[in-house]
């Protein structure tokens, strides 16, 4: 994904906090931009307060390696995957990432959309 308005709408979807990163899934709708497109798309974030430079594009390469290994076969079909990286993710263990995005992923499909924002926000 290369467009706000995508990062934007997936904020809308499904969201699971893990100590690495957080996931994003929203289903493209048949009314949604890019509806088109059969397959997943994958988007990652990293924010400035994470670390340098070098820190968030190391982040993102991890990210991208684990997308490729793990998105084809627990990844929702014709959705928006975001990864929203923190700190943890630059000194986790690879298999300790793979678990978490697969556990996010599976967790993903039992959350009700919008994740847990039905609580106030203090």
């Amino acid at each position: 994904m290369t467009r706000r308005p995508d990062y934007l709408a997936a904020n809308a979807g499904r969201r699971v906090p893990m100590p690495g990163f957080v996931l994003l899934v929203h289903p493209r709708g048949g009314d949604a931009a890019g509806a088109n497109e059969a397959g997943m798309r994958i988007g990652i974030t990293v924010t400035k307060k994470v670390g340098n430079a070098v820190v968030r594009n190391r982040i993102k390469r991890r990210f991208r390696a684990l997308a490729r290994e793990i998105l084809p076969e627990h990844g929702w079909p014709g959705a928006d995957h975001v990864l929203i990286g923190r700190e943890a993710a630059l000194t986790a263990e690879w298999s300790v990432l793979r678990e978490q995005l697969a556990r996010a992923l599976a967790k993903s499909r039992t959350t009700a959309p919008g994740g847990n924002r039905a609580r106030p926000r203090r």
